[in-house]
């Protein structure tokens, strides 16, 4: 009897807290938290303790609750509401929050997120999520059952309901992943920009392009082949007896293209690349493929058969193979860091309910996790639960303002769905205007404060080299170095990911529920701890400028930190830009750390740059080898950065680092840049107490060779701050 590699099984405890279950006949009532109810309702009174592709873990403590009964309901009471069960219907009815009636369905969901963006040109359907505007939302449970073997199996005919109901949303958000999995922390390498682009290149025409990236001084972190890195054009290259065989699936390397690609990969290598290789695994291994027999015998087949092995992801000889001969291979011996899973055809296996590509995203995830290896792959979105396989790889859409405009709501909004980490063809795949060079930098924008920086179109359009868009080239190579600058920033914002369920684009009302203006302002979304960010998605007027409405909650300062410019909160405010940037905002006592870049390097810098604006605020910077499952065991650095404002006396520290601080450079340089300052009177340095010297100007402090093990502590005095 076959099973699966012992890596690709997946070991959870989904079995609920006993004092958490009430079951009366064919209702089973679980208490998750005192804001989540499950409800099942099997008319045979079987239920189902085992984890399913959405639900890991239901074992989320105890919470104190009463029941009561009435002669229609199960009345569930916690001390944050109270769940109505319908006796009849086996599900919730209606929920009271802080005394409000609310009814039990998903009439004001706020919506999730959806498969795919391929073909849209603007605004698409969403599915729902578990939030609601009203504080209720509804998650039915379908998916199949996740069994001991680490396969799939029908889930039990029965009816299987989550009720989420608060208005928290962000400790919503935390039960969502406790339930389901915590998203992961991701490889750092790939918070940097990556470069693809669906075209026949060659070996040497890469190279060139690599190099050209790197002679503009434009950083990149990722290099993705598309699918022509194997035989394509089967038919001229093995002959007529293959005319009706399609090329997009592939696994060996096209010589023509690439006569020495292991060259190539080591070249790209010590330009501090990780390299990443599309996929299109639908059709299966054929017998032009080099590895065709290997692929035979190690499924047990005759090594004399010349069909076809066709792909199903339903057989674990296959799953076993299919890894251990096309892919692993590929990365242990040659260096592939990343699969880009590009499955198109559809949700139908030998399984029903079982989607092809739910199953390609978990079982690659689990093969890139072993030997101690952090999981990293891109592919497309298989449903809730997909937070647990990053990337997502958002599809091939028109380029278009429409396309655009709709993009900072639909990668926020995903938050709804626990999908915290899509990625965008950035500039758009194909169609529309790729002429459009505006278009283009305000969609380059965007990218630099979205979760992943990928650059692509396909080979019919104009490519998204940055330096052919001549008019806005020196906007677009500044923000694409700012992108590489934000990696410390966005770095932690992951870590907060991992340890807290925070996602990295956050809509509004996720800080302010209770605020009609936080569900208005759809485009506008918070950045990791401490960015407002609102991305300009239409074309400038004929004066080159463009005039957006802005949020600025509460009654803080806000500090544009491209432009400087200092506004008061708790309102609407129409400002103007020009192409330059976008309005991203700090609030008073908000702390940016920058990485000042060195080429492609990812790694915890050697110098920082440290955005600050007066007040009182702290942020702690996370750091580890970015790449190792090491962090799951301590080893990492933080580093307490606070800003504190008493009168006029303002104090900026960097407290001393703890963890293992080999992991980063044995002394740093900072430059500290006050956002608001105008004048001080005097400065004050030191580190461990005694002065060290500084470089100062009008905003800004410099100080270098800081040991990660001292205290450092600027003390200006007699300040003025900007006001708006």
């Amino acid at each position: 009897m076959s099973k699966l590699n012992d890596h690709l099984i997946t070991k959870v405890k989904s079995t609920p807290c006993e004092t958490q279950v009430i079951t009366e006949g064919p209702i089973r009532i679980t208490v998750l938290t005192h804001s989540v109810l499950r409800v099942e309702y099997s008319e045979n009174c079987v239920f189902n303790d085992e984890p399913t592709q959405i639900v890991w873990y239901r074992d989320l403590g105890t919470c104190d609750f009463k029941t009561d009964e009435t002669k229609k309901h199960i009345i569930i009471k916690t001390d944050e509401c109270e769940f109505r069960v319908n006796k009849k219907k086996g599900r919730v009815d209606s929920v009271v929050i802080n005394g409000t009636i609310i009814s039990c369905n998903n009439k004001k969901n706020l919506k999730g997120t959806t498969r795919t963006l391929d073909m849209t040109f603007g605004k698409t359907r969403l599915y729902n999520g578990i939030i609601g505007s009203n504080g209720v939302a509804v998650m039915e449970d379908k998916s199949l059952i996740l069994d001991n073997d680490g396969m799939f199996k029908p889930t039990i005919p029965k009816k299987d309901e989550y009720v989420f109901a608060t208005k928290n949303y962000i400790e919503l958000l935390n039960i969502f992943f406790k339930l389901s999995g915590m998203p992961p922390l991701i490889p750092r390498y790939a918070l940097g920009n990556w470069w693809s682009r669906y075209h026949e290149y060659t070996q040497a025409e890469y190279l060139e392009l690599i190099e050209k990236f790197e002679s503009e001084g434009i950083p990149l972190s990722v290099a993705t082949i598309d699918m022509d890195w194997h035989w394509v054009d089967i038919e001229n290259e093995f002959g007529p007896a293959y005319r009706k065989i399609r090329g997009w699936t592939g696994y060996s390397w096209n010589t023509k293209y690439f006569p020495d690609y292991r060259e190539m990969f080591k070249q790209l290598k010590e330009k501090g690349l990780k390299i990443s290789l599309n996929l299109h695994p639908a059709d299966g291994v054929r017998n032009y493929e080099s590895m065709y027999i290997k692929m035979l015998m190690e499924m047990g087949l005759d090594s004399k058969s010349q069909d076809a092995i066709p792909f199903d992801f339903t057989d674990e000889n296959f799953i076993n193979a299919y890894f251990k001969v096309l892919h692993n291979p590929y990365e242990e011996d040659d260096g592939v860091d990343v699969w880009w899973i590009d499955w198109q055809q559809g949700k139908k296996s030998k399984i029903k309910g079982y989607d092809p590509l739910w199953g390609l995203n978990h079982f690659h995830y689990l093969d890139a996790a072993r030997d101690g290896k952090r999981p990293f792959i891109l592919s497309r979105y298989g449903g809730l639960g997909s937070h647990r396989y990053p990337v997502g790889f958002s599809g091939d859409t028109a380029i278009s303002w429409r396309v655009l405009k709709f993009q900072p709501y639909f990668t926020a909004n995903a938050a709804n769905a626990g999908y915290i980490t899509w990625s965008h063809d950035i500039g758009g795949h194909h169609l529309g205007s790729p002429n459009d060079e505006e278009l283009f930098l305000r969609w380059v924008q965007f990218g630099v404060f979205s979760p992943i920086l990928r650059l692509h179109s396909t080979k019919a359009v104009r490519g998204k080299e940055p330096w052919t868009f001549e008019s806005v080239y020196p906007d677009i190579k500044r923000q694409l170095i700012f992108r590489h600058k934000l990696i410390p920033y966005l770095y932690t914002a992951y870590y907060r990911s991992y340890t807290e369920g925070r996602a990295i684009c956050e809509p509004l009302y996720y800080k302010h529920p209770n605020d009609p203006a936080s569900f208005t302002f759809k485009n506008e979304y918070y950045f990791g701890e401490n960015l407002l960010v609102l991305p300009i998605t239409s074309p400038s007027d004929k004066s080159g400028l463009s005039n957006v409405s802005v949020w600025l909650p509460e009654n803080r300062k806000y500090v544009d930190i491209f432009t400087g410019e200092v506004y008061m909160g708790a309102g609407v405010i129409n400002i103007t830009r020009n192409k330059t940037s976008i309005p991203v905002f700090m609030t008073d006592g908000g702390i940016l750390p920058l990485a000042v870049c060195e080429n492609n390097s990812t790694e915890n810098p050697k110098a920082l740059e440290i955005y600050v604006v007066g007040g009182n605020g702290e942020f702690v910077l996370y750091e580890d080898d970015g790449i190792t499952d090491g962090y799951k065991n301590g080893n990492f650095v933080q580093t307490r950065y606070s800003i504190r404002l008493k009168e006029n006396t303002m104090i900026f520290e960097i407290e001393a680092s703890t963890g293992n601080l080999e992991l980063i450079p044995k002394e740093r340089d900072y430059e500290i840049i006050f956002k608001d300052l105008v004048t001080y009177k005097t400065v004050d340095v030191s580190a461990s107490g005694k002065r060290v010297k500084y470089s100062a100007d009008t905003n800004s402090i410099g100080v270098g060779r800081i040991s990660p093990s001292s205290n450092l502590v600027i003390t200006l005095t007699e300040v003025v701050l900007a006001k708006s």
